[in-house]
């Protein structure tokens, strides 16, 4: 059994200055690639469940329980991650579910509603020993509620990570999310004050559109969470696209849909050795 909790490896990465990827399950085939992407990288990964996931698949317990099931039987040491929850009740059935950590998303509130539903968050998650992710300063492009061009103030982090008791924290820095080309300019400087101004691990969202380079950048600048999703989703479907294209007479999906599974693992792979070896000096 090599379930472990994302308090584990995002402490660890941080005390080592290195990065750890984060990656999202759209279904079970996902889940497979990503536990297949760690046994190829030979390092550990996080599985993370979206709100928007639970919500395709008609609720988080039945891809839970498989995305559970199949980190349980991973050969490297595996997170399951509650990402982006907007409603209190889901990170309650998150924990219920056996989640190590969850990620409450108050980045579109107002700051003081931010803070008062983090911090119910994080008391009743630390009451069940799971770690908790805050989000401040909005990323932009998630579903239109976060304004691209936001940027997280160093002494608003403080005060945040202090009234909330958070144990890491997104921050905008300039990425945004479901980004199709790698183009986003990352503020450097800026996540440098903030790893010099917080003693929680720092998490990047949106990084599907950050290159690989600049995505080095910021490990070593104090970035530790690497959170992919639009990324890796492009290879699986283009995997299934191009073999579609080459067979019309193919119906049985396991055919095609092992393809994108194979294409997302051997990328994932690729990105979790980046991140590992992007140390900070």
């Amino acid at each position: 059994m090599t379930l472990v909790s994302a308090a584990d490896l995002v402490r660890d990465a941080a005390a080592r200055g290195t990065g750890v990827g984060a990656f999202n399950v759209l279904h079970l085939e996902t889940a497979e690639a990503l536990v297949a992407a760690a046994s190829l990288a030979e390092l550990p990964v996080i599985l993370q469940i979206s709100q928007n996931c639970a919500d395709y698949h008609g609720g988080l317990e039945p891809i839970a329980l498989a995305t559970l099931a199949v980190a349980r039987r991973a050969e490297m040491p595996v997170a399951v991650h509650l990402d982006h929850a907007e409603r209190v009740e889901l990170v309650d059935e998150a924990i219920t579910l056996g989640f190590g950590s969850v990620m409450f998303d108050g980045g579109a509130l107002p700051y003081d509603e931010n803070v008062a539903l983090t911090a119910e968050v994080v008391a009743r998650a630390k009451a069940a020993g799971v770690f908790v992710e805050g989000e401040l300063g909005e990323v932009g492009g998630k579903d239109g509620a976060h304004a691209p061009g936001v940027r997280t103030d160093p002494a608003e982090a403080v005060a945040f990570v202090a009234a909330t008791g958070v144990d890491a924290l997104a921050v905008a820095v300039g990425s945004s999310h479901a980004m199709l080309d790698r183009s986003a300019s990352l503020d450097i400087e800026l996540i440098g004050h903030l790893h010099d101004a917080l003693d929680v691990p720092l998490v990047l969202h949106g990084s599907s559109g950050v290159a690989d380079a600049v995505i080095a950048d910021a490990v070593r600048a104090g970035m530790t969470k690497i959170n992919v999703s639009t990324h890796l989703n492009g290879f699986f479907t283009r995997a299934v696209r191009e073999k579609l294209a080459s067979d019309e007479s193919l119906v049985d999906s396991r055919k095609y849909v092992k393809l994108g599974r194979d294409a997302v693992a051997a990328e994932a792979a690729r990105m979790l050795r980046l991140f590992a070896l992007a140390q900070a000096a």
